[in-house]
C-alpha cells in the first residue's frame, strides 16, 4: 500500500471509530439512566451541605424516574469525597454534589491533594451561588462588624474564630491582615460543631457557610454581620459585603453536580438540562434563599472555565492570606 493510501486508510478507520464512539455515547444518553443513581456529599448527615444535596436529590428524582441515592464520604476537608468521585466509574452514575469553589481550593491548601482536580473533575452543572458569612452569638452586643473588630482589639491574641471550610479560612486571614487582629482560628468538622462553643463563650465569632448560618440566625442563636461575596446576594440584600466595611475581597462559593471526567456528553447535557429545571422553579429559589444563596445557572462549557479559573483564583487567595498548605 502506498503512503497516500496508508494515510487514507488511518484516516478512514479514525473517522469510523470516531462514529462507533459517537453513537455509542448517543445510545448510553437514549437510555440514561436505566438504574440508581449516587450523589456523594463531603459532610455528614444532618450537616447544610447535606440538606442541599438531599434537596436536590429528591426533586432530581421524578426527572430520572430513578432512585436517587446519598451517600456521605466526609473527612479530609472534603478530599475524600472528591478522591472518591474522581475514581469513580464516568458514566454518570455518580455525582458529586459538592462546593466547586472549594474543591479547587483544596488544591492549594494541601500540599498533597489525592488527585488533581482540574483533570480528573468535570462540572455537570452549577446549582447555586452562595457569600460566607461573619457570624456572632446573637445575645453579644456586637451588632457591626466595627463592633465586633473593637471587641477583638481589645482582646488581642486571646480573641478565637471558628472555620470549617477553606472560605472560611480565607476569610478570616483576610479580615485579620486587613484590620491587624490576632484572633486563633479554630478549625471544626463542620459548622454545628462549633455552636456549644461559641455560645459558650469559648469562640468569639465565625466564619461560615450561609446554610448553617442561617439555620441558626432564624433560630436567634448567632447573628450575621457581613458576607464575602464582592456584592450583597439577592438571598440576603440587607446583609453588608466585607468590601463594604473596608475589607476588600470577594470570596463567592457555588455548589454543583460534578463527576469524573469522561461522561459522555449527551449525559452531560441531559443532567445540565434536568438541573436547570430544578432552578428555575419558584420553590428552589426559595428554598436556596432560605440558606443564603441564589440560582447559579450555568452551561457545562461555562461551568468549567469557571471550575479552571477558580483553580487559578484560589492560588492567589492562599499566597494573600499567606497560608501554609497542609
Amino acid at each position: 500500500m502506498s503512503i497516500r493510501g496508508t494515510k487514507t486508510f488511518i484516516l478512514g478507520a479514525a473517522m469510523l471509530a470516531f462514529a462507533a464512539a459517537n453513537t455509542t455515547a448517543q445510545a448510553q444518553a437514549a437510555s440514561y439512566p436505566d438504574r440508581n443513581i449516587v450523589f456523594i456529599c463531603a459532610f455528614p448527615a444532618g450537616s447544610g451541605s447535606d440538606t442541599l444535596v438531599r434537596y436536590f436529590a429528591e426533586k432530581l428524582r421524578p426527572l430520572a424516574g430513578r432512585t436517587i441515592l446519598v451517600e456521605n464520604r466526609f473527612g479530609a476537608s472534603g478530599n475524600i469525597a472528591t478522591e472518591y468521585a474522581a475514581r469513580a466509574k464516568p458514566d454518570g452514575y455518580t455525582i458529586y454534589v459538592h462546593a466547586g469553589s472549594a474543591v479547587a481550593a483544596n488544591m492549594h491548601l494541601f500540599k498533597k491533594p489525592p488527585v488533581e482536580a482540574g483533570k480528573a473533575i468535570e462540572i455537570i452543572a452549577t446549582l447555586n451561588r452562595q457569600a460566607f458569612m461573619v457570624a456572632v452569638d446573637a445575645s453579644k452586643p456586637w451588632k457591626t462588624l466595627d463592633d465586633l473588630t473593637a471587641f477583638l482589639k481589645t482582646k488581642g491574641d486571646k480573641a478565637t474564630y471558628a472555620t470549617s471550610a477553606s472560605t472560611g479560612t480565607v476569610m478570616g486571614e483576610i479580615y485579620k491582615q486587613k484590620l491587624g487582629l490576632q484572633a486563633l482560628e479554630v478549625v471544626y468538622r463542620v459548622g454545628q460543631d462549633s455552636l456549644n462553643d461559641q455560645l459558650g463563650g469559648k469562640i468569639d465569632y465565625g466564619m461560615f457557610d450561609p446554610v448553617y448560618t442561617m439555620i441558626q440566625v432564624r433560630a436567634g442563636r448567632l447573628r450575621a454581620l457581613a458576607v464575602s461575596t464582592g456584592a450583597r446576594l439577592d438571598a440576603n440584600p440587607d446583609i453588608p459585603t466585607m468590601t463594604e466595611l473596608g475589607v476588600p475581597m470577594d470570596l463567592t462559593g457555588w455548589f454543583a453536580a460534578m463527576g469524573p471526567t469522561g461522561i459522555p456528553k449527551p449525559i452531560v447535557d441531559k443532567l445540565n438540562g434536568w438541573f436547570k429545571e430544578i432552578l428555575v422553579t419558584p420553590e428552589t429559589k426559595e428554598f436556596l434563599n432560605k440558606f443564603g444563596g441564589d440560582p447559579f445557572i450555568n452551561t457545562p462549557e461555562q461551568a468549567n472555565a469557571l471550575f479552571q479559573k477558580e483553580l487559578k483564583d484560589w492560588a492567589d487567595y492562599v499566597k494573600l492570606a499567606k497560608i501554609e498548605p497542609q
